[in-house]
């Protein structure tokens, strides 16, 4: 699954979820995390949303990654302790990654640090920048961010 998941081999997938295999199984390269950790993580958007379509549960950074903006709305409950700083931060960079500008708003409206140096020592505003995707860069910079180039 977890191979399958980071290599976006949807077909695989399919198979071995219709052969029985646990779509919420430990072991990934991510976190020791599940199989859509690893989709997430190595941007594969097509496994990532195959799992979720068939029934993946998601963390805040991951529904953050994939725009799922019900599933991150769902971690911030009204009259709850929401989210840590650090976790909106690691959810605003994988918006980023994610090309996700309206998720990537709501956390930096919630607290987010766009200019955190994260996953591969990148700010939001390189990952944005990475995953090809000019008009989050632009806004990303309208608020500050800054490449951990200038950071360093």
């Amino acid at each position: 699954m977890h191979w399958a998941a980071s290599s976006d081999d949807v077909p695989v997938l399919d198979t071995l979820l219709d052969l029985g295999a646990d779509i919420e199984a430990d072991g990934g390269v991510i976190g020791d995390g599940t199989p859509i950790a690893d989709a997430v993580a190595f941007g594969q958007w097509t496994a990532a949303r195959r799992l979720l379509e068939r029934g993946a549960r998601t963390s805040l950074w991951q529904a953050a990654a994939l725009g799922e903006a019900d599933r991150v709305a769902a971690c911030f409950p009204p009259r709850a302790e929401p989210p840590s700083r650090e976790e909106i931060t690691g959810a605003l960079w994988c918006a980023c990654h994610g090309g996700q500008q309206r998720i990537a708003a709501y956390l930096w409206e919630h607290g987010g640090d766009v200019n955190w140096i994260g996953y591969d020592e990148l700010t939001a505003l390189d990952a944005a920048g990475r995953s090809g995707h000019p008009a989050l860069v632009a806004w990303l910079r309208e608020r500050g961010a800054m490449s951990a180039e200038d950071l360093t």
